[in-house]
């Protein structure tokens, strides 16, 4: 898979930006990397399109900037040249997507069946948008059609909102969900800059889903561990659940029988997405572990401990 392409998929989400203004994209831009979401596809539905793309990609560098709703090569290279990271068509045009793979430009077209499908792959493609998601049946059809293309990632726009993403983004056929409902076109139009701050805040808060799953409490030896976790147990009405190297007492607190990982103990952290959330707790400068890391059959994250301790604690991220 494309770089450019992993890394939308590390994201998650995708936020679709209709831009009449080319004044306001950076501020927009400021906003989304801010929230935590640091990518844009800006949608050339507007003549403020390649303006816009070119303010962000000029004074917001950070911020990986696409362009949407491409109809023509003309387009592409309006995009390309204003700065757009990637291309993403809302229907399959094999002439687009042809220029796109001959410039070196990750492309993302719009497919909805299997022949459509078939198509993109034959050109060298394993991602494809899937438009308008929610109108032609949503991710029941894309379990339907995906089967015999198990290498085919989709990234599924229209429809997608607060209350469906995560349904969505759980199935691994998803790479990422592309939507609008954290920065609106009203939003933009009015300036509310700070209101979308939080809208994506929210947003990305949701694709996450942290939590802590547990507190880990070291003890000297193990006599002190289980007098630990049986005071816990008393205290909270709670029942013991004794291990090889540790007491639960209930499910909220793991006592070491000796002294492990940090000075105090350590936090387990559950999300919905390690991969994921490593990636944005990386992109804030938290390093991480990986001998400490554990992956699934496919490949996928399931545990990592953070590089260094928080206010005595070490900290680990943990499928929930």
């Amino acid at each position: 898979m494309n770089d450019i392409l992993r890394q939308i998929g590390d994201y998650g989400i995708v936020p679709a930006i209709k831009i009449e203004d080319a004044s306001k994209a950076v501020p927009l831009a400021k906003a989304l990397a801010k929230g935590g979401l640091p990518l844009a596809e800006v949608q050339f539905r507007t003549e403020a399109a390649a303006d816009a793309i070119r303010n962000i990609a000029t004074e917001m560098p950070e911020v990986l900037v696409g362009a949407g709703t491409i109809l023509t090569t003309e387009q592409v290279d309006a995009a390309v040249e204003a700065g757009a990271k990637f291309i993403v068509t809302p229907g399959f045009n094999p002439k687009i997507v042809k220029y796109c793979i001959e410039k070196g430009v990750p492309v993302c077209p719009g497919c909805t069946t299997c022949g459509e499908m078939e198509q993109a792959m034959e050109l060298g493609l394993d991602v494809v948008k899937f438009f308008p998601a929610e109108a032609i049946g949503g991710l029941e059809v894309i379990k339907s059609v995906s089967g015999p293309y198990p290498n085919l990632k989709f990234m599924p726009t229209g429809g997608i909102n607060e209350d469906n993403i995560i349904t969505y983004l759980k199935n691994p056929k998803i790479l990422a969900c592309g939507g609008s409902f954290m920065a609106k076109d009203t939003l933009i139009k009015e300036g509310k800059f700070d209101e979308i701050e939080k809208l994506v805040k929210k947003a990305v808060t949701l694709l996450h889903g942290f939590e802590i799953v547990h507190v880990g409490i070291n003890s000297a030896d193990k006599e002190e561990g289980e007098k630990t976790a049986a005071l816990l147990c008393k205290l909270f009405l709670l029942e013991p659940d004794v291990r090889s190297k540790a007491t639960f007492a209930g499910t909220k607190f793991e006592v070491m029988h000796l002294p492990f990982r940090g000075k105090c103990g350590h936090i387990a952290i559950g999300c919905n997405f390690p991969d994921r959330a490593r990636s944005y707790l990386e992109r804030l400068g938290i390093e991480f572990d990986e001998s400490t890391a554990t992956y699934d059959e496919k490949g996928k994250l399931k545990f990592v401990y953070f590089k260094d301790d928080i206010g005595g604690f070490a900290f680990h991220l943990i499928q929930k």
